[in-house]
């Protein structure tokens, strides 16, 4: 933290931290042992502690922040879902059709896809990219996470079993929140509810018949490929933003002299 910053913006942080006796914890990491071990970014460090309070102390970040920060938690309960109580929890744009183009560079379409949420939110929302029950999983992106990770995670009251799917009682939320000073002057507030809907964040790619088609059907399925590949451009517009960007040609439908 830069000397400078911590005169104008941290006495009032800090102060407000130590009046509710709240602890401090500092780690001091030698950047050159790091790169010795052949890592590459910092390993998580896990401290356990017990709090009647259910926060998450964001504001110290901002102090000397050179723009908004971008903030992953990942919660792990008994009962289900945890959102915030003090900023509204939305969830992410899901299950919409989108152009295959994007396949090659999802990264970019996600990226931009987040900064757009935050943008008609107003950077004042926390956002739900993932909510799902460890006992099962139909359809997923990967497998649960077995006993012995969730174990090295935390979730101590886990009883027997070292396969996967035997956590029954863990449920995993994944919130995604970018934040500034301006925009949450208040730290992150979590209530854990008992909703245990599953929930991702997916979009479907749906790849065209480019093959020769004779058959007295196929003119109809031009025109709903026609139809659905601009529903696609619009869906990726309104997601992210763009404009124009890499158009997408329809299958052309096919005159009648041409059958």
């Amino acid at each position: 933290m830069r000397s400078e910053h911590l005169e104008t913006g941290a006495r009032e942080v800090l102060g407000s931290y130590i009046g509710q006796k709240l602890k401090f914890f500092v780690a001091k990491v030698n950047l050159k042992e790091q790169s010795r071990l052949g890592f590459n970014y910092l390993r998580p460090l896990q401290v356990a502690f017990e709090s009647p309070k259910f926060m998450l102390p964001i504001r110290l970040g901002t102090v000397n922040a050179d723009g908004p920060q971008e903030l992953f938690v990942y919660a792990l309960t008994r009962k289900g879902r945890v959102e915030t109580t003090n900023y509204r929890t939305v969830k992410l744009p899901t299950d919409l059709n989108l152009p295959v183009s994007i396949r090659e560079r999802f990264g970019d379409f996600y990226r931009a896809m987040f900064s757009e949420q935050v943008r008609k939110h107003r950077m004042s929302t926390v956002f739900l990219e993932y909510a799902w029950d460890m006992n099962w999983c139909d359809p997923c992106a990967a497998d649960p996470l077995s006993a012995d990770e969730l174990r090295g995670l935390g979730v101590f009251w886990l009883q027997g079993g070292k396969g996967r799917g035997q956590a029954a009682d863990v449920f995993v939320t994944r919130l995604h929140v970018r934040y500034d000073a301006q925009h949450f002057s208040d730290d992150l507030v979590f209530q854990e509810t008992g909703d245990r809907s599953n929930f991702q964040a997916r979009y479907i790619l749906h790849h065209a018949w480019a093959g020769e088609s004779k058959c007295p059907a196929a003119t109809d399925y031009a025109r709903t490929v026609a139809q659905r590949q601009q529903e696609e451009r619009t869906n990726l517009a309104d997601l992210t933003g763009w404009r124009d960007r890499n158009p997408i040609k329809p299958v052309r439908e096919k005159k009648w002299w041409e059958w």
